[in-house]
């Protein structure tokens, strides 16, 4: 049996927790190739920019947004899509206040990139690892190893 493991970044959209100025030792994600198949586990993925900063504070919807596109990019460093997850988990500051919005924003999301399934998912109400983030997701990609 044949298994590599590497870290993955898409700087591009967001830097890595062990570059803040109070770093924070975690990967944004990381890919596990088992013969042929991918794995990638993308860590907890919220609406942070590109030098490790919330943007987009108190704007749900917005938020939501660059969080999907925080994931998506994050995706594309190692050749997946939205058609390779197969779990995602949303972690609400407030679920009782935002998980029908939430729902809303993340359906018209799937239906955009064009899942025709949606994957497996889980919400849970948690304290955020900031004050003024609202929303974050981890999520689990499997695929075809592209042959290289």
């Amino acid at each position: 049996m044949s298994i590599s493991k590497k870290p993955v970044s898409a700087k591009s959209t967001l830097n890595e927790a062990y570059d803040y100025d109070n770093p924070v030792p975690f990967s944004r994600a990381f890919r596990v190739d088992v013969n042929g198949i991918t794995q990638l586990f993308i860590s907890g993925t919220a609406s942070v920019d590109e030098n490790g900063d919330t943007v987009y504070a108190g704007d749900l919807e917005k938020q939501v947004k660059r969080m999907f596109q925080n994931v998506t990019l994050l995706l594309e460093a190692e050749g997946a899509s939205w058609q390779d997850v197969v779990k995602t988990v949303f972690y609400h500051r407030d679920i009782d206040r935002d998980y029908i919005d939430i729902s809303r924003f993340r359906t018209e999301f799937f239906n955009e990139v064009g899942l025709k399934q949606y994957p497996a998912s889980v919400g849970i109400e948690a304290r955020l690892c900031r004050a003024d983030l609202l929303i974050e997701m981890e999520a689990l990609a499997i695929y075809e190893t592209p042959v290289k």
